[in-house]
């Protein structure tokens, strides 16, 4: 055999390894091509690794740190109050810290962490608002704690927002590890309570940890999907962040929809970030509560979730107060607030 004969055979052979293993590459890496964009093409472990992506947040570790007590405030009726910090990405997160009075439990004192509703981060203060609720929860025998979120108040960073960003359900997670090394705490005792878009982060937690939070409570919740919250949410109340917190939100939603496209053209994606696509991963107990006449976020919202949590065979309970505004103010506070507690209380604390 001629050595141009030799040549040609290894060439030919060259050429159909090569070609061998780019297929079966190719084979193995699913693609997403954005509509209106043909040219993109983006990977399924571009999409997992998306740190919105609720695989990303699972696969992420929060390892809290240890609660420094920055300020004793005036204590309660039954309990201490202080502000304290914790870490949350290197970042200093502050937070309201409330600790029952008396004897505590072997096990340590059960704990609700308390997830805020939208506040204009430059006019938060960790002690305004919401102060009647943390008191009704301290008052039952719970260490509550209320995380101020990045860039909220004096909280360091920016403040991100909870929708387009990873950010504030982050620095939740970090609260919860940090509420679980705190010596007065029982760590298996943990449930969370959230209010509108602290709903939001309630639900993308109890999704990304399904173990560690025990029970769920949610008001006036943004916990619709993303195609709700970006066709589907008319406020009847103006909604007016401020320009710098505008352009942060806008940035972070229009990054991802550049990227990836919308939900429409590209809903592998969006249902590989929005929580309400992985609601069968829940083990928490939930409770939701919503005012007939929510001005600011739809109550089709809770409905829809509760719809999906029962059909999932959830545990899962819904109330509804004809008349109530966002906040189930009077006079349906004490009411939704009562069963709030007595909630936490079955799964908490075991009681009936």
């Amino acid at each position: 055999m001629s050595n141009l004969s030799r040549y040609l055979i290894i060439f030919v052979l060259i050429v159909a390894i090569t070609g061998s293993v780019i297929f079966h590459f190719q084979s193995q890496q699913k693609s997403v091509t954005v509509a209106g964009a043909p040219q993109v093409k983006i990977q399924q472990s571009q999409i997992e690794s998306n740190p919105l992506s609720i695989q990303a947040m699972r696969k992420k570790s929060y390892p809290g740190s240890e609660l420094i007590f920055e300020e004793t405030l005036s204590p309660g009726s039954n309990y201490n109050q202080y502000i304290a910090s914790y870490q949350s990405d290197g970042l200093k997160i502050d937070g309201l810290l409330t600790v029952p009075k008396g004897d505590k439990p072997t096990s340590g004192w059960p704990v609700i962490i308390f997830n805020h509703g939208y506040i204009p981060p430059e006019s938060y203060q960790t002690t305004e608002r919401y102060v009647a609720y943390v008191d009704a929860f301290a008052r039952n025998g719970y260490i509550v704690f209320k995380p101020d979120y990045r860039g909220n108040g004096s909280s360091e960073g920016q403040p991100e927002g909870a929708y387009y960003s990873p950010a504030y359900a982050t620095d939740v997670l970090n609260a919860l590890s940090s509420l679980k090394l705190f010596p007065d705490a029982d760590p298996d005792r943990i449930g969370m309570w959230g209010h509108s878009m602290g709903g939001n982060i309630t639900l993308r937690d109890i999704v990304v940890d399904t173990k560690d939070i025990k029970a769920a409570v949610i008001w006036g919740g943004v916990v619709g999907s993303y195609d709700d919250l970006m066709n589907n949410w008319q406020r009847r109340v103006p909604y007016q962040p401020s320009p710098r917190e505008l352009a942060l939100r806008n940035n972070y939603r229009k990054k991802l929809t550049d990227t990836y496209g919308t939900p429409e053209s590209n809903p592998q994606f969006w249902q590989a970030v929005d929580p309400t696509y992985h609601l069968a991963d829940i083990t928490t107990p939930i409770q939701l509560h919503t005012g007939g006449n929510d001005e600011e976020v739809p109550v089709a919202f809770s409905v829809s979730l509760y719809d999906q949590l029962q059909k999932l065979g959830k545990t899962v309970e819904y109330y509804n107060y004809p008349g109530g505004d966002h906040n189930n103010s009077s006079p349906n506070f004490e009411l939704a607030m009562q069963r709030s507690i007595d909630f936490f209380n079955k799964y908490l604390k075991g009681l009936s």
